[in-house]
């Protein structure tokens, strides 16, 4: 059955094991693939943020091609591009859930490589501006696609450490953004209305390269069997065993269970609301808090450091990019070397400590700061132990709300929870640290970092009590797909949209 059938598809009640399958397969070249074709969209995120960030201050120098302030760089554009993600996610990832995962992340992906091309074309301020809204749009199509896709196709034993090193990979980006702003913003190479275009089109290079292997990572199966397409779920799942029998050499255990649902076509908006507020309401508050205090965090600080280095430290516009590039290494190292706690130690003591410690420690550097006590490199360096920890810890976010509700609703949670959070954290926050770190008072700067610092810890505190211990279990234990609680009441002779039991807190 093709993907174009889908509303032809039968929609009755059927038992799987498709799950239980998936769950119980070893690490393989097949799930290398997975990460590959969908991991590296972070890294696009990246690039792009850090070389807005980093190319403030030569974008609001005379003779940039473009009459724009570093304020609003860091401050009007960097909202419209988070706006732009907010709103993106939302409508993508209503989409992701009613027409599947496979369609919306070659769609989203295409929307940021046009955006990106036009954004490095630029001419004018309004131009600009539309474009890295644009931009914004398609990568927060992504977040809601892939995050989905990624924790329906990895094994529950790998969930949460490849989840954190996928998204941790936006720092790997960030590294690259740092590096390549430093050669562009050099003007005995480049001119300097030029080497800021030229990095806007090579992110366009590096999106084609993975649009090209992303087109051969397939349909999410738990989407296709809850959707009508059975037959199409059972058919990959049997590739997919044979490639990792080949792999491995030896045969793969028996699946552990099997879960009756009743498939449909789509879940509406008020189903949706009810499922994440009513059913959920401890788990929904978990969610906010954390994408908040990391959305506040994160934007803030990621599109002002460049400021901050120029404002406070005298460092030149053209070598931020080195400073940065540290900041990025601590950052992408806390998923990679803390991420397989997640799953071990479990993803409350987790998710709390790397909160809290983050938190804590930024207090710790705004004192610091306050007292004059520290230069570019140790500025630098307490920056980079801060976010090996709140790297983690935001990584998480997204881990956690992708895990904690039910299946037909995931993409639209993470969508909802991402633009709800990063609208309150991720759009006041460069708005407001720009105009904070531009007055060059220690005191406005030290606020902002406390501001950060008082919403890490309390998202923190949040999970300690609300978060739900998720490691090592399957998506449909966590939270029961809508679609089993319809066929159980169907088979009961409940009403229908009558649920099966009462969902956890």
């Amino acid at each position: 059955m093709s993907e174009p059938e889908l509303g032809k598809a039968s929609h009755g009640t059927v038992t799987t094991q498709v799950p239980a399958r998936l769950d119980r397969l070893p690490w393989s070249r097949w799930h290398w693939m997975i990460v590959i074709g969908l991991g590296t969209v972070w890294i696009l995120d990246g690039l792009e943020v850090t070389i807005v960030g980093s190319m403030a201050g030569r974008l609001s120098e005379e003779g940039s091609g473009l009459a724009i302030s570093s304020a609003q760089v860091t401050g009007v554009a960097a909202a419209l591009y988070v706006a732009g993600a907010c709103s993106g996610a939302l409508f993508f990832g209503w989409l992701t859930d009613r027409f599947g995962r496979k369609k919306l992340f070659l769609i989203t992906l295409a929307v940021y490589l046009v955006a990106t091309a036009l954004t490095a074309l630029s001419f004018s301020v309004w131009w600009f501006f539309v474009f890295r809204f644009l931009t914004g749009f398609g990568i927060g199509g992504e977040y809601a696609a892939i995050n989905s896709a990624i924790d329906e196709l990895i094994p529950s034993k790998y969930r949460g450490r490849v989840d954190l090193i996928i998204n941790g990979s936006f720092w790997l980006g960030a590294m690259g953004g740092a590096l390549l702003s430093v050669l562009a913003l050099d003007t005995d190479l480049l001119p300097k209305d030029l080497g800021w275009r030229i990095s806007f089109g090579l992110g366009v290079v590096l999106g084609l390269v993975i649009l090209l292997v992303r087109r051969h990572v397939p349909e999410s199966p738990r989407w296709m069997f809850i959707h009508g397409r059975e037959e199409d779920a059972e058919r990959l799942v049997e590739d997919v065993e044979r490639q990792v029998e080949a792999d491995t050499g030896r045969p793969l255990p028996e699946p552990a269970g099997a879960i009756t649902i009743k498939q449909r076509h789509s879940v509406g908006f008020v189903q949706i609301a009810r499922t994440l507020f009513r059913a959920y309401p401890r788990r929904a508050v978990l969610g906010l808090a954390l994408f908040i205090g990391q959305a506040f965090l994160y934007n803030a600080i990621t599109f002002g450091f460049g400021a901050i280095l120029v404002t406070f430290f005298d460092v030149g516009t053209g070598s931020t990019g080195y400073f940065f590039a540290v900041i990025a290494f601590g950052n992408f190292m806390g998923p990679l070397l803390l991420g397989r706690l997640f799953d071990t130690w479990g993803r409350r003591p987790m998710i709390a400590g790397t909160y809290v410690i983050s938190g804590v420690l930024l207090f710790v550097t705004a004192w610091m700061f306050s007292n004059g006590w520290l230069t570019a490199t140790t500025m630098t360096l307490s920056w980079c132990v801060v976010l090996f920890f709140a790297s983690a810890g935001a990584s998480s976010a997204y881990l956690t709300v992708s895990e904690i509700f039910p299946m037909e609703t995931r993409a639209m949670a993470i969508a909802f929870f991402y633009a709800v959070g990063t609208a309150a954290g991720g759009i006041s926050g460069p708005l407001i640290f720009a105009g904070l770190t531009e007055s060059g008072v220690v005191a406005e700067t030290v606020l902002a970092f406390c501001i950060g610092a008082t919403l890490m810890v309390a998202a923190g505190l949040v999970a300690w009590f609300f978060a739900v211990a998720a490691e090592g279990r399957s998506l449909e234990d966590i939270a029961t797909p809508l679609s089993a609680q319809a066929a159980e009441a169907e088979a009961a002779g409940r009403p229908a949209g009558a649920t099966a039991r009462t969902a956890a807190p």
